[in-house]
């Protein structure tokens, strides 16, 4: 008898643990789009301890202690928006490391966007400060391109060569390799190559990718030295659509763009507030120049703007022609394997369950440019519920929410 407890103890343990449903989450009846791994097919996705547990074409909604019926809807990895600028709270007036900046929380998982990248915000001198400013404060996931200018978008002039110091942005990439992807340059406007030329040296040591945002252009410095003789396979092009640079050249594509992707260089949206046009979005993808990623370029002056946000700006590349496939892969997986996080951007079973579910809208719609010009388009993506780690982060029409009617609310104190 005196064994007899210790054995029963351990069967109602196992009753216990049996009853216990095996998935906190399961998403039902949606159509999932997962580029890495080739699914465009209606899919159950099952969470459990905030990773994927399941995917799979029917899984039982008796094993899920909450079940959401997403039938009608598209279920695709976190989107991951890899141009923004959100090194808000500085105080500086002006400039991208203060008042331009945006704080990543207010704009990321309202449009879909798990993991925002840093377009190069902050440089090596200020880059600590940004990581406990914003970074760490943050519940989107933050990572960074680090400006080869030490005092990033802002506190110095992103025109001097003095502050292009390849080694401290080494030393400080290498401080900080758990959140820094690669080195940016941005907006240089004089003569040579030190931008491009410092990061570069940077990016080498490192193993790492650059982005550019190639500034301004003349006889010695212009696109087709980029791509032909600078830029590695696997660097990034961004404003990809600006037309600032000859982009396109006498209505077609300039030759350079193209000798670039035959290089392996890649080419990010960068919508922004002045880099998205018409005028060469259309020419451009009608010759079938897609972006191999869709990106915001987020601030204050994009946010209001012909931006908006990141499904805005998907929906742009949709309704050029782009199949919703592709638009995804663009948004999930392409971005995740150009900054080298290749743990992000798909649903394999035991990934970080960072999960967007998206309406597609038809009906008649608009599209604006940087320049306030419109598309008309019969397409619109909207974000509906983005989950990140496994916890909903944002439900527009209440999907995962249970009915006021069975919903178990505490009792309230009488306020004193």
């Amino acid at each position: 008898m005196k064994h007899r407890a210790p054995v029963l103890a351990l069967l109602a343990a196992a009753a216990a643990a049996q009853a216990q449903p095996a998935y906190e989450l399961l998403l039902k009846g949606g159509h999932v789009i997962d580029p890495k791994n080739g699914i465009s097919a209606r899919m159950d996705v099952a969470v459990a301890k905030g990773r994927i547990a399941r995917v799979a074409p029917s899984i039982d909604a008796r094993q899920a202690a909450r079940t959401v019926d997403v039938s009608g809807l598209y279920v695709t990895p976190g989107l991951i928006d890899m141009h923004v600028h959100v090194y808000a709270g500085t105080g500086l007036k002006g400039v991208y490391t203060g008042d331009l900046s945006v704080y990543p929380d207010g704009f990321s998982f309202r449009s879909g966007v798990t993991t925002m990248v840093d377009a190069g915000t902050a440089g090596w001198r200020n880059f600590p400060d940004f990581r406990q400013r914003v970074i760490e404060r943050a519940r989107t996931r933050v990572l960074a391109f680090l400006n080869i200018v030490g005092g990033g978008m802002g506190i110095t002039s992103e025109d001097d060569p003095a502050d292009m110091d390849a080694g401290a942005a080494v030393r400080m990439a290498r401080q900080h390799r758990d959140l820094i992807v690669g080195i940016k340059v941005a907006h240089y406007s004089k003569e040579g190559w030190p931008d491009v030329d410092n990061a570069l040296k940077a990016a080498n040591e490192l193993k790492l990718p650059i982005m550019v945002d190639f500034g301004w252009t003349n006889e010695n410095r212009n696109l087709k030295i980029l791509m032909e003789e600078k830029l590695r396979p696997g660097d990034i092009y961004t404003h990809c659509y600006s037309g600032h640079r000859d982009e396109l050249l006498d209505g077609k594509t300039n030759p350079a763009m193209w000798n670039g992707r035959r290089r392996g260089i890649l080419f990010d949206v960068g919508h922004g507030g002045g880099s998205f046009y018409w005028n060469i979005a259309v020419p451009m993808t009608r010759e079938g120049f897609w972006p191999d990623s869709i990106s915001t370029d987020l601030h204050t002056g994009s946010m209001n703007a012909g931006m908006k946000d990141m499904t805005n700006v998907m929906s742009k590349i949709l309704n050029l022609g782009a199949t919703l496939e592709d638009v995804i892969r663009m948004s999930t997986w392409a971005p995740a394997r150009q900054i080298g996080r290749t743990d992000l951007g798909h649903l394999s079973e035991g990934a970080e369950a960072d999960i967007t579910v998206l309406s597609l809208q038809k009906g008649k719609f608009g599209f604006i440019d940087a320049a306030g010009a419109r598309l008309a388009g019969d397409r619109m993506l909207v974000a509906e519920l983005t989950i990140k780690g496994g916890q909903v982060m944002w439900d527009r029409l209440g999907w995962a929410a249970t009915d006021w009617e069975k919903f178990p609310y505490r009792k309230r104190e009488r306020p004193r």
